[in-house]
């Protein structure tokens, strides 16, 4: 795992830089906001550590920036400013985490586990298949790069057609999974949903659902 520290009190920057390596880190230590943006744009790191009160370019700066070009690294805060306003300026601008100087170096150890917890849970709730990217932590679905517009019922369906991949889905899987009122089994209902989704994730080239006659639907990737 590597991790950048960013903390323009050099003393400090060389005492964290120090612990963590003996926790087995690979640690970079840089002292002011341009220059973690400097190793940020040419290397990849696992969290940043980010003091807000640095020179050139203070660190709700940095995350505004970081955030802005869909940089994802997971970021803790690390200050002396302990008023909540500068905590929530900080979160709402994209940072993960926030701890206080003077802090407890367990308690930072701590935070960096968590956050890389969190971080390895979110990439693993995206999924791809074909030209698809369903991302399961914000409800959000793309397709060739591009964000689709779903309902809520349509989100739905598809998230239960990708969580059971390959399997044959039933009529009543799809009413039990996607509606919380029960409907008749005779209504087309099932059938606009689905036409619906298909509209807006399949084209020529990219066929995902399956009619079954008698039995259901199966979701896969289907050649033409």
């Amino acid at each position: 795992m590597k991790i950048l520290v960013v903390e323009d009190e050099k003393r400090l920057g060389k005492l964290i830089k120090k612990g963590l390596e003996e926790e087995n880190y690979l640690v970079d230590l840089v002292y002011d906001g341009e220059e973690a943006l400097n190793y940020l744009s040419t290397q990849n790191y696992d969290v940043v550590i980010l003091d807000l009160m640095i020179p050139k370019l203070d660190g709700k700066e940095v995350i505004k920036i970081l955030r802005a070009k869909n940089v994802k690294v997971p970021i803790i805060i690390l200050t002396a400013k302990d008023e909540i306003k500068s905590k929530i300026e900080a979160l709402d601008l994209g940072a993960d985490d926030y701890i206080t100087k003077p802090f407890n170096f367990e308690e930072l150890l701590a935070r960096i586990r968590a956050v890389l917890r969190r971080d390895k849970d979110i990439k693993s709730s995206i999924i791809n298949i074909g030209d698809l990217e369903i991302d399961l932590a914000k409800s959000t679905v793309k397709k060739s790069g591009q964000t689709l517009k779903l309902s809520a019922k349509e989100y739905l369906l598809l998230r239960y057609f990708v969580l059971n991949k390959g399997k044959i889905i039933t009529r009543e899987n799809i009413i039990n999974a996607v509606y919380d009122i029960s409907f008749e089994l005779n209504s087309n209902v099932v059938e606009v949903l689905i036409s619906r989704l298909r509209s807006k994730i399949e084209d020529e080239n990219h066929k995902y659902i399956k009619s079954i006659r008698g039995l259901g639907y199966i979701f896969d990737v289907f050649e033409e």
